[in-house]
């Protein structure tokens, strides 16, 4: 398991290998599909055996008849057509004319160096970056940009104050064709795990606080079951993880649920989880058998970062009236632990959150605090999860779901007429054991 930041995204094999394979796959033989990618009998054949020779898997079953897709080639086969799908979808998109060549040929002459290099701009913000990213001279880089550009007849880079740049319907091109070629690399891992290998990576976005809580909850079960699997994480707000989100950065995120922020992103909250007021056991607040906001204003605060859901929060909370001393914004968990623990401030989390901070933090008796949040999930809406990833998914169901009864905690929190913070802690602990493992 590791925790970093986002990796260039590499694929393994040849574009246009690949739109070979698509070909042959769909039309069963090497000469029709020579035909349609304008390409000697002999040239299909040598990128077939390259593209076996990289997966270490014969992916066609050899017939007087033709060439049929074998099991590794039929689950092989339906990640390449995903990713010509959203490679096409892209350049229509982009508004790359289709006529005189088909959008399905323009798609399958896009090269490997050409999709790098965009991405590269993209993600760099400039020629000279982009080149020293990529290890490589800046003619080459330019070489390689201006012949996509030829390719999609389509402009793609602008010139600014700073320089030449990609213009915006380039970046959302290179985000789209990123996160299409993403669907090789599990397009291999899956037939690995069809061989009984089951492997790969996962790469899981934590958005800060409720997502670390959650994933700590279930990544010693996951790592246990799949030994021979990779996990990172990236940590960031919810901002970010959206961005890595889209870009195919990270597979799933997971957190506090926002309202929905785009189309492409599909959202399922697995429990509610209200926000509780939190401070430092034996906190002068655990000895009141109700606390107002007149109360808590009179304590300094720890609050979360500007568009933090927590901040958003805690700004509606005391909308309008007498505000606390708020010095110390953060949205990282030791560090509001500490603070805490040391001092009489206060701050807002999660009952989700706050399970895990028994040992040195306890909710004051205030509430109920609306609305309730979501714990849950991200994921983009086409999204077609490996082997992998899927019973990553189903582990985080089975962990979660059924775990936390918020309900029951407001209503033992709120009606609770015992004073100090152990009272307000056994109200939490009943209702958010998690669930029993089947």
């Amino acid at each position: 398991m590791s925790e970093s930041s986002v990796q260039p995204t590499e694929f393994p094999t040849s574009i246009r290998h690949l739109k070979v394979f698509d070909s042959v796959g769909q039309l069963h033989g090497v000469r029709r599909a020579s035909d349609e990618c304008h390409l000697s009998q002999p040239a299909v054949t040598q990128a077939i055996a390259k593209l076996e020779e990289q997966m270490g898997v014969t992916l066609l079953d050899r017939r007087a008849s033709g060439s049929y897709l074998n099991e590794f080639g039929i689950i092989f086969h339906r990640r390449t057509q995903r990713l010509f799908a959203q490679f096409e979808q892209a350049l229509i998109e982009l508004g790359v004319p289709s006529r005189p060549i088909p959008i399905a040929r323009i798609a399958g002459r896009i090269s490997k160096t050409q999709i790098r290099s965009l991405i590269a701009i993209v993600e760099n913000g400039s020629f000279a970056q982009a080149a020293r990213s990529l290890g490589v001279s800046q003619t080459s880089l330019q070489r390689a940009a201006r012949d996509l550009e030829r390719n999609l007849r389509t402009p793609l880079y602008t010139q600014t104050a700073s320089g030449i740049v990609a213009t915006h319907a380039a970046a959302e091109f290179a985000r789209k064709v990123k996160l299409a070629l993403r669907e090789i690399q599990w397009g291999i891992e899956e037939v690995e795990a069809a061989r009984g290998n089951i492997g790969g990576e996962i790469v899981i976005g934590a958005m800060l606080l409720a997502g670390s809580v959650l994933l700590a909850s279930v990544i010693n079960e996951f790592v246990s079951m799949y030994p021979n699997a990779n996990v990172r994480i990236l940590n960031g707000n919810a901002d970010d993880m959206i961005r890595y989100l889209r870009s195919g950065d990270v597979d799933v995120v997971i957190g506090l649920l926002r309202d929905r922020v785009a189309d492409d992103l599909k959202h399922q909250a697995l429990a509610a989880t209200p926000y509780v007021v939190v401070a430092r056991h034996g906190h002068p607040l655990h000895q009141k058998s109700h606390v107002t906001l007149d109360d808590l204003a009179d304590y300094e605060w720890i609050i979360g970062t500007p568009g933090a859901a927590r901040r958003i929060r805690y700004d509606k909370l005391f909308d309008g009236r007498r505000q606390p001393m708020a010095r110390i914004a953060t949205c990282s968990l030791p560090t509001v632990r500490l603070l805490l623990s040391q001092s009489d401030r206060l701050t807002l989390l999660t009952s989700y959150e706050l399970l895990y901070e028994e040992d040195a933090l306890a909710a004051v008796p205030f509430g109920p605090i609306e609305p309730v949040p979501y714990i849950g999930l991200m994921t983009r809406e086409n999204w077609l999860p490996t082997h992998l990833q899927a019973n990553f998914l189903e582990l985080i169901h089975r962990q979660v779901v059924g775990s936390l009864k918020p309900e029951t905690v407001l209503k033992r929190l709120t009606e609770s007429k015992h004073s100090g913070s152990q009272s307000i802690q056994s109200a939490l602990r009943p209702a958010l054991t998690p669930a029993p493992t089947r």
